[in-house]
Parts: C-alpha cells; structure tokens; sequence
C-alpha cells in the first residue's frame, strides 16, 4: 500500500536568542509533516500490517527532506508524531508511526541508538500536536529533552492524518538541569 500525500509542510526555525540571552551557536530545529489520505477511515480494520509497511516507505521519504533542512549539520534530536482525523483511529497512526517507521529515519540522521519519541492523537483540521523530542543516541541527555509544535490549518480532514518527523541539531539553549551531556554518550544502549 502507498499512502497518497496530498501536501508536505516544513517548520524550520533557528533559536538564537533564549531568555534573553544570545546562543552561542543558533539551534536549528525542523519539523515537517505529510498530509495523508487514511485509507481505513470510518472502518475498524483487524490487521493494520499495510499501514505499517506504508509507515516505513513514508518515513523513507520524509526523513530525508527533514534532516537537509538542517543544512548540512549533524541530527542531534529526533521525534516523530500523527494526528488521525476524526473518521480515524489512533491505532491507524500508530501502525504507520511504530512498527516500520524508525528504520528509515535513523538511517536518514545517520544512526541513531535511543528509542524515538512520539505522540499520537486524534484530532479536527488545525489540531496542533507537539512532536517530542531526545538525543538520538542517549536518551538520558537532559539537555535534548525537548518538543516541537506542528499545525497544519487545513489537516487532518476526517479522512486524513498527518504524519510529523522533527530534527534539531542541538538541544535547549542554555541547559542547567544536569543529566548526562553530549560529550559523555557512549552510544552503547540508547539511554547513556
């Protein structure tokens, strides 16, 4: 199964002040998301494995179109998020979002060890939805624990979903919290 795309829309925005403080380097964070007809909308469908393989070819063309946006730097944060339309259930989104989805991405962000975040709802065209996001080699690194808002006025109708990956190549701007930092990861299990 193809998921037919009726539009792609691409978030991009460069942190450079925060609490009134300059950034030494400005964050560029990105999130994009696929309008997306729901092709079991208004029906309760048994086996969703259709949803999951078009999950995966989705994300194997999405992923790449986020992380150029960030032009070049390297994927420090990633999440992935949907919103069913009203016609919809949140199973629909979560076969696309889970079982296939995750391969393409870290391929796209040149790896990634730690579980990718997500959120899932269902929700009226303009629903916004905030795309969690965490480093993607040590999900214990404080200073990437963080979300992105997506809003697409016109989607989901209630045959639609929209389908957000997000990128960032940094993480909060000025972080105090503690935690594991970056220059720590050993990359080994996903969490440190």
């Amino acid at each position: 199964m193809q998921l037919d795309i009726r539009k792609i829309v691409t978030y991009v925005e460069d942190v450079r002040t925060e609490g009134g403080r300059p950034v030494a380097t400005p964050i560029r964070r990105v999130v994009l998301g696929a309008v997306v007809g729901n092709p079991y909308a208004g029906e309760f469908v048994e086996d969703l494995s259709e949803l999951a393989e078009a999950g995966g070819a989705l994300s194997a063309e999405l992923a790449p179109l986020a992380v150029a946006a960030l032009d070049g730097k390297p994927v420090h944060s990633y999440g992935k998020a949907g919103i069913v339309g009203m016609a919809g259930e949140l199973e629909q989104v979560a076969a696309i979002l889970h079982p296939n989805f995750g391969a393409p991405l870290r391929e796209a962000c040149g790896g990634g060890k730690a579980i990718i975040p997500s959120s899932k709802k269902r929700g009226a065209p303009g629903t916004p939805i905030d795309v969690p996001l965490h480093h993607k080699d040590a999900a214990f690194v404080r200073s990437h624990f963080d979300a992105i808002e997506l809003r697409i006025v016109d989607a989901p109708a209630p045959d639609e979903m929209v389908i957000a990956v997000a990128v960032t190549d940094g993480g909060r701007p000025h972080p105090r919290v503690g935690g594991l930092t970056v220059d720590e990861i050993k990359g080994e299990d996903g969490l440190r």
